[in-house]
């Protein structure tokens, strides 16, 4: 059993009470004991989100009744900015509940909700309550966003593509996007060449997000973007967007990033080894890749490994293998060591194990390994 801190373990009962401090500094009718009992009461049994939420639901009991002037309430109250930069990681977090109780009791407050969610953004992140208001109003609120992708903060740049994409973890989805995502696309266009890489890494993510829903559209973006890119950032972030179609071997987005089919990249020497090893062992994987042309070939290279479940089905999991730039009739050798130790994550079965190569996007079978029980 693991002795690592849990996730909710450092969102103790130590943020609640930051939050009544700085509520009550603010607002003396604030009840900060009956606010913390209320809080406190079956906080321990939640996950740290249900936490977040629970905090949400008490501060609107001790609030005034009147969200606007609740949420000008938390306004006053946010921590400075000198004060939230000597925070340690987590503690950030504490501003999670005021993001969740605009969210829910701030839709009809667009002015002081936007302002509250703005100056949260620059000290945590509004990626989440966000998504309410463009549920809400989601003219309004795309406006309200395209002003704010040439703010001075990087934080409030990146909420503008963080809060839009369509599949953000941990959040609902914006269905409206993933049915049509020219909204979005249209802020991604202010934030593709954006100083900031944590702002671009966004972007990337966003497009990643687009392509499960609408590949072709994504491949259209992603095309212009690197066609005419002026930087490498701009190419990196355009590689990153596609990483969902590179792993399902998409031919075209293999083709924009340069990785097109050729007939003269081939396969050479393939070592699989040991060709029986057990569970808790590494397999270890060295296959060459040949250029038979007269023509220098790049080649994005990949494995694929078959796993076995406890049914006798197998689900296939891609590891990254390399880029390789193949000058006329040469080879360079992909070498990967795949660990067979248990995981929480992946559990390994005796059996048969296929492994492929994935050449710019072609499978190519290289063999397999008999996976035995361990000792």
């Amino acid at each position: 059993m693991s002795d690592a801190p849990l996730l909710k373990d450092s969102y103790g009962p130590e943020v609640p009470t930051r939050i009544a401090e700085w509520i009550g500094e603010v607002h003396p009718d604030f009840d900060q004991r009956a606010f913390l009992a209320s809080t406190l009461d079956g906080y321990a049994d939640l996950e740290l989100m249900g936490r977040a939420r629970h905090i949400a639901m008490t501060l609107a009991q001790y609030l005034p009744p009147d969200p606007g002037e609740a949420i000008a309430v938390l306004q006053r109250s946010l921590p400075i900015p000198e004060q939230v930069a000597a925070w340690q990681s987590m503690q950030a977090f504490t501003l999670m509940p005021y993001g969740m109780f605009v969210a829910t009791h701030g839709l009809d407050f667009f002015e002081a909700s936007m302002q509250l969610q703005y100056d949260i953004t620059k000290m945590f992140t509004s990626e989440f309550s966000i998504r309410a208001f463009i549920a809400a109003d989601s003219d309004r609120t795309m406006r309200r966003l395209a002003e704010w992708a040439s703010d001075p903060s990087e934080h409030v740049r990146r909420l503008v593509s963080e809060g839009t994409r369509p599949r953000l973890p941990w959040a609902s989805r914006l269905p409206m996007f993933q049915a049509d995502p020219t909204p979005v696309i249209e802020l991604l266009e202010y934030l593709k060449d954006d100083p900031s890489e944590y702002v671009r890494r966004s972007v990337a993510n966003n497009l990643n997000d687009i392509a499960k829903d609408n590949p072709q559209r994504t491949l259209d973006v992603a095309a212009t973007w690197y066609s005419t890119a002026p930087t490498d950032e701009r190419r990196s972030l355009v590689r990153h967007g596609l990483r969902t179609l590179i792993k399902q071997g998409n031919s075209d987005a293999l083709a924009i990033l340069g990785y097109a089919h050729s007939d003269a990249i081939g396969i050479g020497q393939v070592i699989i080894e040991p060709d029986q090893p057990r569970i808790g062992d590494s397999v270890r994987i060295n296959v060459e890749i040949e250029n038979t042309s007269d023509e220098t070939v790049r080649a994005l290279v990949d494995l694929e490994v078959d796993f076995v479940k406890a049914n006798g089905t197998t689900s296939t999991k891609v590891f990254k293998g390399g880029e390789l730039e193949l000058a006329p009739d040469t080879r360079q050798a992909i070498r990967k060591s795949i660990s067979l130790r248990q995981h929480t994550t992946r559990k390994h079965y005796p059996g048969t194990h296929s492994v492929r190569a994935l050449i710019n996007g072609v499978a190519v079978p290289l063999g397999s390994f008999e996976l035995r029980a361990s000792d």
